[in-house]
C-alpha cells in the first residue's frame, strides 16, 4: 500500500517563445497549473495542465476547493479509481474544459509517481511501441506570418529532417490562404507534408469551399474546420472531400471521440492529454482510434506527448511547439527531425524547481496533508 500523504498545487504563467496567432485568437500566455503528489513511501510525482491565455485560476480553484483534498489517504496506485471518483465528485461541471484540465494535472502526477516508483519511463510503462517519432512543426506557421517567412521556416524544418509543417488558415478570402499554400508546396516539393488548421473558425459552406481548394495541394489534413461539438457537420464535410479531417484538441470526453470515430467524421484524432483529463483517458482514446484504424496526432504539449505517442503503434507524428524550456533543465531530445522519449523514470520532464519556484504566481500555492 502507498497512500497519498501530501498534495501541493501551484501555478506559473509562461510567455510564448514566439508570437502565436490563429483565426480566432492570439496566444499571449500559457497559464500552467501544477500538482505534486507524495505518497507514504516518500516518492513525489509531478503533473500539470495548461490554458491558452486565461482560465488557469478557475482550474486552480477547482483543485484547491474540491479535488486536491479528496486525494489524501487514497491508494496512489489506484489511478483509474481515483480518476473516476474525482470525475463524479465534480459531476455538475463535467464534461468540460475546467474539470478535464484539473483532472489532467492530478492524473499526470499519479502516473509520474507510479513510473518513478517502478523505475520505468512513461512510454515503456504504457506499452513501449517505439523509441522515437517523426515531428511536424507548427511554430513557423502562425496566421500573421508572411508568405516568405512561412516558406523559409518550412524549408529550414525540411532541412532539419522534419516530416511536415502546419499552416494556420482563415484569412479574409480563401485566395490569400491559397497563395500561401501554393508558395509552400512549390518550395518544399511533393513529399513534404503540409497540414492546415482553421481553429474552428468556419461555417460548413466556407469549410467545403476550402476543402475543394486544399485538394489541389495534397494537404495531409484539414484541422478543426468547424466548431468541434458539431459532429454532424463534420460527417457531411468528411464525406464531401478527399482531404483528411482532423479533430480532437477541443474535445473533453471519451464519448465525444467515439461519436466522431463511429460516424466517420474524423480521419485524424488529435487528443490532447490535458484537455481529455489526463493519461488515463488519453490512452483509452488512442486505443479506440486504433480499433477504427485512425492515427493519433496529439495537440501541443510535446514534452509529455512524446512519451504517449511512443507508447502506442498508431501515432505517426508529434507536433513541435516548445513551451517548457524555461521550466526545465533540459529539453525534449530531438535528432534529425525525430523526437525521442526520455528513458528516465517518470513522465520524462526534467523540471527546474528553482525556476518554477521563482515563477510561482503569488497566492495560488496550497498544500494538503
Amino acid at each position: 500500500m502507498s497512500q497519498i500523504t501530501g498534495v501541493e498545487i501551484l501555478m506559473v504563467d509562461l510567455v510564448p517563445k514566439v508570437k502565436r496567432t490563429d483565426a480566432i485568437q492570439s496566444f499571449d500566455s500559457q497559464e500552467t497549473p501544477m500538482v505534486r503528489i507524495t505518497d507514504s513511501t516518500g516518492v513525489t510525482g509531478t503533473g500539470y495542465c495548461y490554458t491558452i491565455g486565461q482560465g488557469g485560476t478557475a482550474v486552480m480553484a477547482l483543485l484547491r476547493d474540491t479535488l486536491a483534498p479528496l486525494l489524501i489517504g487514497r491508494e496512489a496506485e489506484e489511478i483509474e479509481r481515483i480518476w473516476r471518483d474525482l470525475l463524479f465528485s465534480t459531476h455538475a461541471t463535467a464534461v468540460g474544459a475546467i474539470t478535464s484540465l484539473a483532472l489532467a494535472a492530478i492524473d499526470t502526477a499519479l502516473w509520474d509517481l507510479r513510473c518513478r516508483k517502478a523505475d520505468l519511463p512513461l512510454f515503456r510503462m504504457l506499452g513501449g511501441a517505439k523509441d522515437s517519432v517523426p515531428m511536424y512543426t507548427t511554430e513557423g506557421g502562425w496566421l500573421h506570418i508572411s508568405t516568405d517567412d512561412l516558406v523559409a521556416d518550412a524549408l529550414a524544418a525540411q532541412e532539419k529532417g522534419f516530416s511536415g509543417s502546419k499552416v494556420k488558415i482563415g484569412r479574409p478570402h480563401p485566395s490569400e490562404d491559397r497563395d500561401r499554400l501554393k508558395a509552400m508546396r512549390e518550395a518544399v516539393g511533393p513529399t513534404y507534408e503540409i497540414m492546415v488548421d482553421a481553429n474552428q473558425s468556419m461555417s460548413r459552406a466556407r469549410a467545403t469551399r476550402y476543402a475543394h481548394m486544399l485538394e489541389e495541394f495534397d494537404i495531409a489534413w484539414f484541422e478543426e474546420p468547424m466548431p468541434a461539438d458539431d459532429v454532424l457537420e463534420h460527417v457531411r464535410l468528411a464525406a464531401s472531400t478527399s482531404v483528411p479531417i482532423a479533430v480532437g484538441e477541443s474535445m473533453y470526453s471519451l464519448s465525444q471521440f467515439k461519436d466522431y470515430l463511429v460516424s466517420g467524421a474524423a480521419s485524424i484524432v488529435q487528443v490532447d492529454v490535458a484537455r481529455i483529463g489526463g493519461i488515463t483517458p488519453w490512452m483509452k482514446v488512442a486505443h479506440m482510434a486504433e480499433a477504427h484504424n485512425v492515427p493519433v496526432c496529439p495537440h501541443f504539449l510535446m514534452e509529455l506527448h512524446v512519451s504517449l505517442v511512443c507508447a502506442i503503434p498508431n501515432a505517426p507524428w508529434l507536433e513541435y511547439i516548445p513551451q517548457l524550456d524555461s521550466l526545465t533543465t533540459k529539453g525534449m531530445a530531438v535528432k534529425d527531425g525525430r523526437a525521442y522519449p526520455s528513458f528516465d523514470p517518470g513522465l520524462g520532464i526534467d523540471w527546474d524547481w528553482d525556476a518554477i519556484n521563482a515563477a510561482r504566481i503569488d497566492g495560488l500555492t496550497e498544500t494538503f496533508g
